[in-house]
């Protein structure tokens, strides 16, 4: 796995000349959403069963949420790491989450979106890393959720059994307890359980932007990782304007091609700020430069 410098706002590389081009920050800031307290009056619920209002604080909900365990070994199978001693590229997702925090942090962002030019990159796998990675930090909240909603996925990454649909759920007739699920302290997961055919109809309405404001209000994450359909493949992504605060995209080494990239950055531009490019599967015989503290 490789990562992209990203570059400083103002830094304006060229596109055409470069194979791959590093990945910018858009200009642009986008509005900081303050805090608002819980409506009790709010039409989409929060609970399955009615609870009082004074135990609305998203501590409370975040422990409410139903605590599983995961399998290392089903994790390790499908390259998700706990910890970033477990390979090379665990040192890269730790550096991507500081990068990506920081830059979020700096501008008042909370929602990322992770998508791929086409099938096959490992958006998916990026996806969960960064999220498990983000995890890692004492006292953080981080929320994933698999909106690749026509082959969602997450959960057989995670070797888990989803809830339900979160079809339900970003509709508004399914509680945020009883699809959401908590892996420790400081990771929750909206997995899927079924696939979507009308996806950019689901992702373009306005219930969908209400459920995920519902998230940041409900359980105050400090970062929401947005798994997302490939980017050229529908419209599916680009339905989500308005609803991200940034995309990072992965390509594939082996796969995905500058045309790909160009064509990714031209989608984005003006409407969905492009964070930075992840280059997965990467081929660099000198990552072992990088261990230190490791015999």
């Amino acid at each position: 796995m490789g990562i992209f410098t990203m570059a400083e706002e103002g830094d304006v590389p060229s596109r055409r000349r470069r194979l791959v081009p590093a990945s910018v920050f858009r200009p642009g800031k986008a509005a900081r959403r303050l805090p608002e307290p819980p409506d009790g009056n709010l039409s989409r619920d929060v609970f399955s069963e009615a609870y009082p209002l004074a135990l609305f604080s998203p501590a409370r909900i975040w422990e409410s949420l139903s605590a599983i365990s995961l399998d290392g070994d089903h994790l390790a199978r499908n390259g998700l790491f706990t910890n970033p001693d477990q390979s090379l590229a665990g040192t890269a997702f730790d550096i991507l989450r500081t990068r990506v925090s920081q830059a979020m942090i700096e501008r008042g962002w909370k929602r990322i979106g992770i998508t791929s030019p086409t099938h096959g990159c490992g958006k998916s796998f990026t996806a969960a890393n960064l999220a498990m990675a983000l995890a890692r930090r004492p006292g953080s909240r981080t929320v994933l959720l698999d909106l690749d909603l026509r082959r969602p996925g997450l959960h057989s990454l995670f070797g888990a059994s989803p809830s339900g649909a979160l079809r339900a759920f970003l509709e508004g007739s399914q509680p945020l307890d009883q699809l959401f699920v908590r892996v420790g302290r400081t990771l929750a997961i909206g997995f899927n359980s079924e696939t979507v055919p009308d996806a950019g109809d689901v992702l373009h309405s306005a219930e969908t932007l209400q459920a995920l404001e519902s998230i940041d209000h409900l359980l105050d994450p400090e970062i929401i990782v947005l798994d997302l359909p490939p980017a050229l493949v529908s419209d599916d992504v680009l339905a989500m304007r308005g609803k991200l605060d940034a995309v990072l995209v992965v390509v594939d080494g082996n796969q995905s091609t500058a045309k790909d990239i160009r064509a990714c950055e031209a989608l984005f531009e003006n409407r969905i700020p492009l964070m930075g490019i992840v280059l997965n599967r990467a081929q660099d015989r000198g990552l072992g430069r990088l261990r230190y503290g490791r015999d």
